[in-house]
């Protein structure tokens, strides 16, 4: 798909605003991500924790923002919530590795315009912040129930510092069906 330049003309002041914040806890993808988005004429602001996030939101709120649900230091969902009493209508759209439809309703109503599962690809991305009010189509390949129960314990083993003990008392599972887990391949 080319990457064609946005137009967003604030009501307010006739200008185009291409301001994109993008805050997420994964330094790779967040690098990826802000380049990507800059070929495609955003001018973007990067923020690896809720707490810079919410500094940089609040220096210069963008018109556009791509935050990770789950955070080191907290919930993407205070972004939101935060961009859209300071600047109401920006467009937010929230990325997540371990997606619900209760977290998806929340999200909306703080005033995310989409909810994309992990992985997405900038493109991805790009189409749910330029949408206009367009339903997207679902994904081809969903990630299955146990692709989210294996990227879940994945996710608390890393935050265990990958203590396998640690990990099975916080999944309250045993800590060889753990082992058990840990050595297979992530599913499909």
């Amino acid at each position: 798909m080319d990457a064609q330049p946005i137009d967003v003309s604030l009501p307010q002041s006739g200008q185009q605003d291409k301001t994109l914040l993008i805050v997420d806890d994964d330094r790779a993808f967040l690098a990826r991500l802000a380049r990507a988005m800059e070929t495609r004429g955003f001018e973007v602001e990067i923020a690896p924790t809720v707490e810079e996030g919410l500094t940089a939101l609040r220096k210069r709120p963008p018109a556009f923002a791509v935050v990770d649900m789950r955070l080191d230091d907290g919930n993407g969902l205070d972004v939101i919530a935060a961009l859209a009493d300071i600047r109401p209508g920006a467009r937010a759209v929230v990325l997540t590795g371990y997606g619900n439809i209760a977290t998806a309703v929340n999200a909306v109503k703080l005033g995310a315009v989409d909810y994309l599962a992990k992985p997405a690809d900038a493109d991805d991305v790009y189409n749910a912040l330029i949408a206009k009010d367009a339903k997207a189509p679902p994904p081809e390949n969903p990630m299955s129930a146990d692709r989210v129960r294996w990227e879940h314990i994945q996710r608390v083993y890393e935050l265990c510092n990958r203590n396998v003990s640690e990990t099975a008392r916080r999944l309250n599972m045993h800590r060889r069906t753990l082992q058990r887990i840990l050595a297979k391949r992530a599913p499909k």
